[in-house]
């Protein structure tokens, strides 16, 4: 029977690989662990594996886990990213919470994050979530709003942009993804012209990182290939699995 430890040096086996391929060093990209619906009991397996970013979908559970891993592993060095639809109800406990925030589409959850944030810990680091090909995935900034949210975000006190998540609609193959993957590129590479700064380029999941990779990805959320397939959600969500 396959551990969790056993699917990470899988996973980054074949980030590896995909690295080798695309001419990238494999230190250039981050594997974000989605666990999501998975309990603090399989973090802890992860983090033995040596495991240390986490994404989480929903900000209460993912406030649970946080809790949980502070009494379970308070010596471990755990990097929290809130990686799903985030309401403004819901932005206090993110910005009290977690250290990323990826699925920033809005100014007005900008602002409110940057105000909540407390003053005694770090920014927090936000990337902002782009439809990029305004597929029926609703959630993120359009491209032709992208630079102007960004600019915006990159004024507020107590974040710091850090860069672009996607979510593109599902490809049948590994040109249609990288295609895809590279508008998302471009549009990056666009901010950065501008002179924001940019270093992350969240992108590719389970099923198509080997092309977001290939297109310049710089961290990819993977979580049914890590954890495991998944039962049922513990709230409903419209997201693709990951």
């Amino acid at each position: 029977m396959t551990t969790i430890e056993d699917n990470l040096q899988q996973v980054r086996g074949r980030i590896a690989t995909a690295c080798a391929r695309a001419d990238r060093e494999v230190a250039a990209v981050t594997l974000l662990a989605v666990s999501k619906t998975f309990g603090p009991d399989a973090v802890a397996q992860a983090l033995a594996g040596g495991q240390r970013a986490f994404g989480e979908n929903y900000v209460q559970e993912g406030v649970e886990k946080i809790l949980a891993l502070r009494e379970i592993r308070p010596d471990a060095a755990i990097e929290w990213h809130c990686i799903g639809p985030l309401q403004s109800n819901k932005t206090r406990l993110v910005a009290t919470h977690f250290d990323w925030v990826q699925s920033v589409d809005r100014l007005k959850i900008a602002q409110r994050l940057s105000e909540q944030r407390p003053v005694d810990r770090a920014p927090l680091q936000v990337c902002l979530q782009v439809n990029v090909d305004g597929g029926a995935n609703k959630s993120g900034v359009t491209p032709a709003e992208l630079p102007g949210l960004a600019i915006a975000v990159a004024q507020l006190p107590h974040l710091r942009l850090r860069g672009l998540m996607c979510i593109p609609e599902p490809a049948d193959s590994f040109e249609a993804q990288r295609a895809v993957f590279l508008q998302a590129r471009a549009l990056f590479d666009e901010l950065n012209a501008r002179g924001l700064g940019l270093d992350t380029l969240s992108m590719g999941m389970s099923d198509d990182l080997d092309a977001a990779i290939a297109a310049g990805s710089t961290m990819v959320r993977v979580g049914r290939a890590v954890f495991g397939s998944r039962t049922a959600p513990p709230e409903p969500s419209n997201r693709p699995s990951v």
